[in-house]
């Protein structure tokens, strides 16, 4: 199905044509007015020069012809007009939008047609194994799922890599530490482990503070034991081996819980240590290939290119010690995924504050041919979740806030809200179901309407409530909407054993959307036709804060006109086209929150 700028963009070229001119200059774009019309076309200026004419001739010529445009038996635009300096304004007439909302109500993925066919890996894990995930894991996890789900909806193969952390010093940390405590041979649970990491990295980090040693490492001893023990791991020390094997599985299975929390699913658990088998074949293929040299005793590779705004540093493959970076273990990771899986694009999603190793490891990544001219390697750089005060977000004490100890604020504050809300109503089990949702809604929308790019911050009453911008005011739009369909079934004796969204499914396109008066049902009309254009241009920019901005434009004006319209009252045929629009907004705003990695209950 096309989308419905495509409809009108073929109708504006044709007029064109028809015209006397280019069919190129016949480009349409929403209004970024649309107090004075929906949208528009500004080919009529560029179409001047070409033409040496003056614009708003051009534009009153193609307006002339777009009056009478029709698709079929219906009249396309209910209002066109030509303004200075050659604007072409446009408004979609009422029957071509509702002709087109009832074709998509036919459709079972509502008329997206989106079949790229691409295999896409998406890296947007990043935890340190033996470490829990705290507030800085949120963004990772939660941007890089919407852009998964994003790209499965375009039809691409898709593969999504936690990508852990676990090859470097905080294993030798916990393995030193545990053989201080003669713990090596032991069974291992994840609550030692998030106390054993802290404590001997404050242990080996700890400086003296005053008298004539100040400034000098107290335990110099247990911080070169761990560099070793790390060293010997890597190197593949048979003991070191068991006892990381021990960690990796009970580590792995507590991220699985915490990710499962906030509904994120990884396809590969891989890590660092995957990559290792791989890297001396590659740093031996840069040395071959003249692209590796020594540069005080570490081993670089240039990345610079002439048109760098900003000097860009070599990228370092190996230490003067012999350890490699993170550059190389990114690099070997690229060579085993390009062995394993043949991926047409990469997208990595980290902080923005390692934009420059990205740039690096990509550009060696290219130089050395570890990847086909053609494969993409995107790089979505995401700013940081501040507190209230503008700073990284901590907990009172000043600490980092645990990743599970903010979920559980989260639920804590929806809780207090739905029970100020419902009462009595709710039984505590239900009340409790339904603020686990609510809260996983809250806090993924609060992130994912910000732009992925930028800082923002977290104010969790601000994302918890019921109003406004946030995730529970969507899903109390859908909540809504809900209620009405159940109601709506209930009328026509339908089994409460069925459920709502089982019957939008099943009986969907079994009424007509007509158009309506109001000027509220004629934004929900417009803003529901604009569906695929702006789930395509959310994924062209790996922007999820479009979707969020689009479901709070529909939600918005859903919200009005039900406030202007009593649905369940009106005759049957009205009550029936309303129905339709009803669940066709339903079906968007819950396919889109899908999307976006949440999901709405039966009720709030």
């Amino acid at each position: 199905m096309t989308t419905i700028l495509n409809v009108i963009t073929d109708a504006v070229r044709t007029a064109f044509v028809l015209a006397g001119y280019d069919a190129e200059l016949g480009r349409v774009s929403i209004s970024n007015r649309p107090d004075l019309c929906e949208y528009q076309s500004n080919g009529a200026m560029a179409g001047a020069k070409q033409y040496h004419k003056k614009p708003m001739d051009i534009a009153g010529e193609v307006v002339e012809k777009l009056k009478t445009m029709q698709q079929g038996d219906i009249v396309m635009f209910s209002e066109v007009s030509a303004v200075m300096p050659g604007f072409i304004n446009l408004n979609v007439s009422e029957e071509l939008t509702t002709k087109y909302l009832n074709e998509m109500n036919f459709h079972e993925d509502l008329g997206l047609d989106a079949h790229e066919g691409k295999k896409i890996i998406i890296d947007y894990g990043g935890a340190n194994a033996a470490k829990p995930l705290h507030v800085g894991h949120l963004r990772s996890a939660v941007i890089g799922e919407a852009i998964k789900r994003m790209a499965i909806q375009q039809g691409n193969d898709v593969i999504g890599d936690v990508h852990l952390g676990d090859w470097g010093l905080q294993m030798g940390l916990i393995i030193t530490e545990l053989e201080d405590r003669g713990q090596l041979d032991a069974d291992l649970e994840i609550s030692q482990l998030e106390e054993i990491y802290p404590f001997a990295s404050a242990k080996a980090k700890a400086k003296y503070e005053d008298g004539p040693h100040k400034g000098e490492l107290i335990n110099p001893e247990y911080a070169e034991r761990a560099h070793q023990a790390t060293l010997k791991l890597q190197n593949g020390d048979p003991t070191y081996r068991a006892v990381w094997n021990k960690i990796m599985k009970v580590s792995i299975a507590d991220l699985k819980k915490n990710y499962g929390n906030l509904d994120v699913h990884f396809d590969l658990w891989k890590g660092e240590s995957d990559a290792q088998q791989y890297i001396p074949g590659l740093i031996q293929e840069l040395i071959d290939k003249g692209l590796a040299y020594e540069s005080q005793g570490a081993l670089v590779v240039d990345v610079a290119e002439e048109s760098d705004a900003k000097e860009i540093p070599p990228c370092m493959i190996r230490k003067s010690d012999g350890a490699a970076l993170y550059a190389t273990s990114d690099l070997g990771t690229i060579v085993e995924r390009e062995k394993l899986y043949h991926p047409d694009e990469y997208i990595y999603i980290a902080d923005s504050r390692q934009s420059l190793h990205y740039t690096q490891f990509f550009r060696v990544a290219r130089k050395a041919g570890l990847v086909r001219p053609e494969e993409e390697l995107r790089f979505i750089g995401f700013g940081t979740m501040n507190g209230k005060d503008g700073k990284p977000f901590k907990t009172r004490e000043g600490g980092v806030l645990r990743l599970e100890k903010l979920i559980q604020e989260t639920n804590e504050k929806v809780l207090e809200r739905v029970r100020a809300s419902r009462g009595e109503e709710l039984s505590e089990e239900e009340a409790a179901a339904i603020a686990v949702r609510v809260g996983l809604a809250a806090l993924k929308y609060g992130d994912l309407s910000n732009q992925a790019t930028k800082d923002y911050i977290f104010d969790i009453d601000k994302f918890t409530s019921f109003e406004g911008n946030t995730g529970p005011y969507i899903l109390y739009t859908i909540v809504r909407i809900n209620s009405i369909l159940r109601k709506f079934m209930q009328e026509r004796g339908v089994s409460d054993d069925v459920h709502v969204k089982d019957y939008v499914k099943a009986h969907a396109t079994d009424f007509q959307i007509l158009p309506m008066k109001e000027k509220s049902a004629h934004d929900v009309q417009m803003l529901l036709t604009r569906y695929q254009d702006e789930i395509n241009g959310a994924w062209k920019d790996l922007a999820p804060h479009r979707i969020c901005s689009y479901i709070y434009a529909l939600a918005n004006n859903f919200n009005s006109l039900y406030h202007d319209v009593k649905f369940l009252s009106l005759p049957e045929k009205e009550k029936e086209s309303c129905m339709a629009l009803l669940m066709l907004t339903f079906r968007v705003l819950s396919t889109c929150i899908h999307t976006l990695g949440f999901g709405a209950p039966e009720r709030m």
